[in-house]
Parts: C-alpha cells; sequence; structure tokens
C-alpha cells in the first residue's frame, strides 16, 4: 500500500509520464532521446545535433499547448474543489453560476460579428465575469429564502438564458463559415493557444488561484453549517463571496483561452478526494496536480487517436461521464 509522501511521488512520476507523453506524440512524433537533446540544448546550451524542426515543433507549437493544459486544467479542478466545498455539494462544477455560459456567449457574440480570436477571448472573459456578477446581483435582492440556494438556483436560470442566447446566435449564424467555428469553440481545444494567449491569460488564472490557495484552511470550516462556522469566528458570506470571486476569475479566464471543457471541474475533485480526503489543504494541491495532468492527457489523445484532431471537450466527456457514474455507483460511496 502507498501511503503518504509515495503517493504524491507517484502522482509527479505520472505527472512526467505524460508531459513526455505529450511532448513526444503527434502527426510529428519526437522520440525520448531526441526530446532529451532537446531539452539539453534549450536549457544548457549544450552542443547536441537536434533538427530545427523539432526544436520548432517541440517549443513553438507544443510548449504552449503544454502549458495551457496544465494551466487550465489545474485552474478548472481548484475551481471545482473549492465550489463543491463551499456550496457542501459534490456534484457543483465550476459553471454552477453561469460563468461558461457567459464566457460561450461573448465568444459566440464575437465570432458571430466577424471578430479577431483575441477580441472573442476578451469577450468570452467579460461574458464570464458579467454572468457571475448577475447571478450575484439576483442572489443580494432575493432575501426570502436560503442564500445558498437562492445563489444556486440563480446560476442556473441565468445559465438557462444566457444559452438560449446561444442558441440564437448559431440559428443565425452563416452555416458555412461561422457556425463551424462557433461549434468548435464551445466543445473546446488547445489547438489555437499561442504563447501570446498564454501570457495575456495566465495573469488572471493565476490572480484567481492565488486567493483559493491562500485561504484552503478557511475553506474547510465552509463545510459546517453557517452558524458554527460564525461561532468558530468565520465571516462566512465574506469568505464566500471572495472564493466565489477567485473560482470565477480562474474559469472564466481558462474558459477564454481554450473554449467550454466540461467534466474536468467535477469528476478530477472527486478523484483528488478519493486519492487525499476532504481536507482543502491537501485536496487543493491534488485537484491542482490531477487536473493539469488530466487535460494534457485528454489533449494529446484527442490529437493523437484518430486521423483528425477531436474536441477536446469531446474527450473529456467521453472519459469523464463513466468514471463520474462509476464513482456514483461504487459501493459505500454517499
Amino acid at each position: 500500500m502507498i501511503v503518504g509522501g509515495g503517493r504524491w511521488l507517484l502522482a509527479l512520476g505520472a505527472l512526467a509520464l505524460v508531459l513526455l507523453w505529450a511532448f513526444g506524440a503527434g502527426k510529428f512524433q519526437v522520440a525520448p532521446p531526441e526530446l532529451l537533446r532537446a531539452l539539453a540544448v534549450r536549457l544548457w546550451g549544450a552542443e547536441l545535433d537536434v533538427s530545427p524542426a523539432v526544436q520548432t515543433v517541440l517549443w513553438q507549437i507544443r510548449l504552449p499547448r503544454v502549458l495551457a493544459g496544465l494551466l487550465v486544467g489545474a485552474a478548472l479542478a481548484a475551481a471545482g474543489a473549492a465550489y463543491q466545498g463551499m456550496f457542501r455539494n459534490p456534484l457543483v462544477s465550476p459553471d454552477i453560476l453561469g460563468v461558461s455560459a457567459g464566457a460561450g456567449l461573448g465568444a459566440v457574440l464575437g465570432i458571430y460579428l466577424g471578430q479577431p480570436m483575441a477580441v472573442v477571448q476578451a469577450l468570452a472573459f467579460g461574458g464570464g465575469l458579467l454572468a457571475v456578477a448577475a447571478v450575484l446581483g439576483i442572489a443580494a435582492l432575493v432575501r426570502r429564502h436560503d442564500p445558498v440556494l437562492v445563489l444556486v438556483l440563480s446560476g442556473v436560470a441565468v445559465g438557462a438564458l444566457l444559452g438560449a442566447g446561444i442558441s440564437l446566435l448559431k440559428i443565425l449564424a452563416d452555416p458555412n463559415t461561422q457556425l463551424p467555428s462557433i461549434t468548435f469553440w464551445l466543445l473546446g481545444g488547445l489547438s489555437a493557444v499561442t504563447a501570446a494567449d498564454l501570457a495575456a491569460t495566465a495573469p488572471a488564472l493565476l490572480a484567481g488561484l492565488v486567493p483559493l490557495a491562500l485561504l484552503r484552511w478557511r475553506i474547510n470550516l465552509l463545510g459546517l453549517p453557517d452558524d458554527e462556522a460564525q461561532a468558530l469566528g468565520v465571516r462566512v458570506a465574506r469568505l464566500r463571496l471572495v472564493l466565489v470571486l477567485a473560482a470565477t476569475l480562474a474559469t472564466a479566464a481558462a474558459v477564454s483561452l481554450t473554449g467550454i471543457i466540461g467534466w474536468v471541474g467535477l469528476v478530477v475533485p472527486h478523484v483528488a478526494r478519493l486519492w487525499v480526503g476532504p481536507q482543502f489543504g491537501r485536496l487543493l494541491p491534488a485537484a491542482l496536480l490531477l487536473g493539469g495532468g488530466f487535460l494534457v492527457a485528454a489533449d494529446t489523445l484527442a490529437r493523437t487517436v484518430a486521423p483528425i484532431e477531436l474536441p477536446l471537450g469531446l474527450v473529456t466527456a467521453l472519459v469523464g461521464a463513466p468514471f463520474f457514474l462509476w464513482v456514483l455507483a461504487r459501493p459505500g460511496h454517499e
């Protein structure tokens, strides 16, 4: 039985293998010895024989893609773990407050209006934040019911409304030019991510993750009833608002970079919880590690398993949905 630090070493080893696979696999395959030589040239300036084509594929095409997979997967998994903890509901995912639907509507509007990709990403980011702002505003106005219930139901309603807007724009879009772009963006993918995109989005991703890391010990207290948490000195409403804003910022930044990628924020926290338990101080790093590794592995599978590259959201759904059903059905699961 592997315990303690051994499990973390095993997970880091598995992540290293996933990264090796991601850099080497594809239509232009790079064998591990050549990959190591290219790494030595890149990091230490070693005078080794590495072809320019290998250097270009590794550092200009695959490196931004792998880094984006690590960051986006980690962000979605961390946001999912935070949402599930603060709402005391294991079925909650990062898009519960409408952030994915808002980002989707913003991106679809940008594609429909013929805007460049940078504007599409900016509209997606702004749409996600505006959607959650609307949900928080509605929840602040409705005070007759449980605040958490109102927040979640408001997110469901706003998400459905924004989803209707996406459907309307898909109907109005040109079926030969705009509709394929809209559909591909909504299914998510890392193929269009560049180093410049990653550099522009990484600060927002990290700005969302840092508060989750700093407040990871207090998130455990949100698992208690609100009155008990307040008796322990926790300002529940303020802490929950900070966590919602941080998780939303990370999710909106991730969706604006890659499109809508489902199941990562729902399934990975469950796997992390099975691995290290429910304490958020251990759950957060486990979710970050597993989320990044899972998305890089799914992306590598998406671009190697078929003659054409599959949408990333399709692969995560094919892997995540059966696993989630297994988790629900396994004996002894509550």
